[in-house]
């Protein structure tokens, strides 16, 4: 598939992650080029303050999520699929407006729905002023 022979210090599950994702981009599309452009601009960064800087903007970004996506999240020692669907998530046979009513229905307890799925990052969000 990438038409040249893996590194032979690859770990096998690394090998498999890496075509995995290589199957998934060519099906799905890869990065879009803003996502691309700023993971570059962290390899190749200024030092650890612009590592640092970069790394915030990428973890304060809205998630925008398509239609047809699956929320995975283990809850409980039970494992909970929420699909993304044009009226917003559906799940367990309803569909909730926001994420964070899928939250409650789960968990009974109020909950951020995209941090409950970790689609924000816990310290990004308290460390805002």
């Amino acid at each position: 598939m990438l038409r040249q022979q893996p590194p032979a210090h690859l770990p096998r599950h690394l090998l498999f992650a890496v075509l995995a994702y290589r199957l998934q981009a060519g099906e799905l599309g890869d990065l879009d080029p803003a996502t691309a452009r700023l993971l570059r601009q962290i390899a190749t960064g200024g030092g650890p303050l612009e590592a640092s800087r970069l790394t915030e903007q990428l973890n304060c970004r809205k998630t925008e999520l398509k239609l047809g996506t699956i929320l995975m999240r283990e809850w409980d020692a039970q494992a909970y699929r929420v699909m993304v669907v044009d009226e917003g998530f559906a799940w367990n046979g309803k569909t909730y407006d926001r994420l964070s009513k899928v939250a409650f229905a789960i968990t009974g307890t109020n909950w951020n729905g995209p941090r409950f799925f970790g689609l924000r990052d816990k310290s990004a969000v308290e460390t805002k002023p």
